[in-house]
């Protein structure tokens, strides 16, 4: 198994959530983020005055996925989210040695 965490821009949710949905994962959980990458923020300018933005607005999804589902799922994810321009996003995936859901006690893949 594996974790996906799915960094993107937060227009791209509703996109990015019906993509995963479509291949077979409906679980996810999301928070709101803020971070920059290369880019270092944004300048913007508001009232004549310039100021600089270091933390830009992100939206993080958590998914666990089964191995076999990895690439058409990264494929899948990166096709809806791409705009492009610097700040798309990131996705980072890590093992997953196991799972348990609390309600049943199942384990493993049938936890997913």
């Amino acid at each position: 198994m594996k974790k996906l965490d799915v960094i993107i821009r937060p227009e791209k949710l509703d996109e990015v959530r019906k993509a995963i949905e479509a291949v077979g994962y409906p679980g996810m959980t999301m928070s709101e983020v803020e971070g920059h990458g290369k880019q270092k923020g944004i300048t913007q300018q508001w009232r004549g005055e310039t100021y600089r933005v270091e933390f830009l607005p992100k939206v993080k999804l958590e998914i666990v996925i089964s191995d076999s589902d990895l690439e058409k799922t990264l494929q899948a994810i990166s096709k809806v989210a791409r705009t492009g321009n610097p700040g798309d996003g990131k996705i980072f995936v890590s093992d997953v040695r196991d799972v348990v859901r609390i309600r049943t006690g199942e384990k493993g893949e049938a936890a997913i």
